[in-house]
């Protein structure tokens, strides 16, 4: 492990990517993520080696080619704008994204055993789900969870938006262990913040400390250890997408919370969800 895990906006570039976290960067096996920007126009076009992967609009939307399979992404405004539809490809293809407005795109990725078949993710099949009450109410975009899209090997990804003020992530929880009800995966979190000036806070801690100020374009890796909360400051809707990989053949999120913590959920069924979910819908706002 490097010993750094909270990436500032910019310290992880590697053109003609703004975000680049490979499984070496990180220190570990399985999960990677690349945050591309396209002008209007643009074109670029990629191998996918041994990693499945996802082509997911932050903003803009584009056209992905990939073994004769051809998918139009309509895509968003902006991660606070709506649920985007996105494109699943396998490892070991060649893909090539093109954007006639311009725009800027997530390639979420794992490192797989399995050569499955491209497929486009409609924005009308992606669950949302409203999770947490009170203060700890958050929205949860399932796009590429194993209940919500059951056709990747060992990539599990999710969107989460949290109101301004809100706590999400929380209780903090880890999934360091193979054992029953937890499972092994290394985890990406990249963030967006609401407005030019919008700061958040991610902490990590136990066998990996992390406590950042983190802003649009940061990106914390979680190796091992609790994490949570994610803060979200007044003023400020926070965005993360959350990338996740391990060794199992199974792909499966288990979590266990910090029992110091685990209290809290229980308290949830006497209190209301933040009226303000969901945040965004699958129709532009």
């Amino acid at each position: 492990m490097t010993g750094t895990f909270h990436l500032p906006a910019g310290t992880a570039a590697a053109p003609p990517y703004e975000l680049e976290i490979t499984p070496e960067r990180a220190g570990w096996e399985y999960s990677a993520l690349r945050v591309l920007e396209l002008p209007p126009g643009g074109t670029h076009t990629f191998g996918t080696g041994g990693f499945e992967t996802l082509v997911l609009p932050l903003s803009g939307g584009c056209r992905v080619a990939c073994d004769g399979a051809d998918f139009e992404i309509t895509g968003r405004a902006s991660v606070f704008s709506r649920v985007t539809d996105f494109a699943y490809v396998p490892r070991d293809a060649r893909v090539t994204v093109t954007s006639a407005a311009g725009g800027r795109f997530a390639l979420p990725a794992a490192r797989c055993p399995d050569r499955l078949v491209p497929r486009y993710g409609p924005a009308e099949d992606v669950q949302v789900e409203l999770r947490g009450a009170g203060r700890a109410s958050r929205q949860v975009n399932n796009f590429c969870t194993p209940g919500a899209f059951p056709h990747a090997s060992r990539l599990i990804a999710c969107e989460v938006l949290t109101p301004d003020g809100n706590w999400s992530s929380y209780p903090p929880h880890k999934h360091d262990e193979d054992r029953p009800g937890e499972s092994v995966l290394e985890e990406i979190y990249y963030f967006e913040v609401a407005g030019p000036s919008g700061i958040a806070y991610q902490r990590v801690y136990g066998s990996t400390d992390v406590l950042a100020e983190v802003r649009g374009g940061d990106a914390v890796l979680i190796p091992h250890g609790w994490h949570g909360p994610s803060m979200a400051v007044p003023g400020y809707d926070l965005y993360y997408l959350n990338v996740m990989a391990g060794p199992s053949s199974e792909r499966a999120w288990r979590i266990c919370d910090d029992p110091d913590h685990a209290w809290v959920r229980d308290t949830w069924p006497g209190q209301e969800t933040d009226p303000r979910l969901p945040l965004t819908s699958r129709e532009e706002r």
